[in-house]
């Protein structure tokens, strides 16, 4: 199912937008903790903290060799652990050098006063390159950590299950692999895909939902089933193939680039699913069927006046944290650029 965006406006919202935060250089991702601090990658390799309302100026952590950042790699995904008020724990993803290669890897950082050491890594040697590196983190309603990878720009390595390159991944949160994971000694979850890049679970079903860029358009959104074959490179948009799993809608001709995504669990679009979009600069905004959930239906798209939109999540308040991507290489970057938005409801 392809859709039309012609027709909807930057509309008005309910939400009153706000800066938290300027001069960010490419963010990538974004957590909480629950002491209220703000947790943001910045691509060059920097994790950036907002405390009281106020970016510091000091970095979390500055990554330095192996790390690299190159094309679309560096500093990505984070995920803030459940347990942090007793642990300090947070998990990035990010690429290395090795050989020669670029690779990528999760590791597990120990904060204390606004300072992070790495404190293990979790699974290495995930194919890299420059482009399609996947890179979203996020901790599932089960507790486990699950992880999106790139094709690595080597299409068919997302149809081998031996390969870590186009898949969700899913693990502990000390690296060991779940004995319930779908194929037995594998961190693989899911396989046969292009390079995703938002994951998000429905609050009312517990069902995972996933956003990957497609080839020339066809950039879908997902229902994720533990062991299913998305499909790439074999099949895109509409293309039927015994077995293989078709998005539940996609861009058809256009492009999104669709990035992170977050449902709403309170306030006036309670229940839907937000999708940021980078080359569509703007967030796509999705009504879900409870009882359906394949069922999905694009309701409009806003923020189209703040360029290319690389994250958006939800916090316990119901308040919406917005990260534009505009100095990334791709974007044109504007007079504070990026920025990190709040979205504050006024219902």
């Amino acid at each position: 199912m392809s859709n039309n965006m012609n027709g909807f406006v930057n509309q008005a919202i309910p939400y009153r937008i706000e800066v938290v935060a300027r001069g960010l250089i490419a963010p990538w991702a974004i957590d909480f903790a629950p002491d209220g601090r703000i947790f943001l990658t910045e691509r060059p390799g920097r994790i950036r903290v907002v405390e009281n309302g106020r970016l510091l100026p000091e970095p979390l952590i500055t990554f330095s060799a192996p790390f690299v950042s190159i094309g679309e790699g560096g500093l990505l995904g984070l995920a803030v652990d459940p347990n942090f008020n007793a642990n300090h724990f947070l998990y990035v993803y990010h690429s290395y050098r090795v050989r020669g290669r670029i690779r990528n890897r999760v590791v597990r950082l120990v904060e204390r006063n606004n300072k992070a050491t790495i404190d293990k890594i979790l699974i290495t040697n995930i194919p890299g390159n420059q482009l399609h590196n996947g890179g979203r983190l996020k901790i599932g309603p089960d507790g486990l950590l699950y992880i999106t990878t790139g094709d690595a720009e080597v299409a068919f390595s997302a149809q081998n299950r031996t390969s870590l390159s186009g898949k969700i991944l899913r693990i502990h949160l000390d690296g060991s692999i779940p004995g319930s994971n779908p194929f037995r000694g594998s961190p693989v979850y899911s396989l046969g895909h292009r390079n995703p890049q938002g994951l998000a679970w429905n609050p009312r079903t517990g069902v995972l939902y996933e956003s990957e860029h497609g080839a020339s358009g066809h950039d879908e959104i997902n229902l994720i089933r533990a062991g299913a074959n998305y499909g790439w490179p074999i099949i895109e948009g509409d293309e039927r193939r015994r077995s293989l799993r078709l998005p539940l809608i996609h861009s058809g001709n256009r492009t999104w680039a669709p990035s992170g995504m977050t449902f709403v669990s309170r306030g006036p679009w309670r229940g839907q699913l937000l999708v940021s979009n980078l080359r569509g600069s703007q967030i796509l905004r999705f009504a879900i069927n409870r009882r359906n959930p394949r069922s999905i239906r694009l309701l409009s798209a806003f923020f189209r006046s703040r360029g290319r939109i690389r994250d958006v999540v939800e916090r316990s308040d119901g308040s919406l944290y917005v990260l534009t991507s505009n100095r990334d290489g791709r974007g044109q970057a504007r007079p504070g650029d990026d920025k990190l938005f709040r979205l504050r409801s006024i219902r």
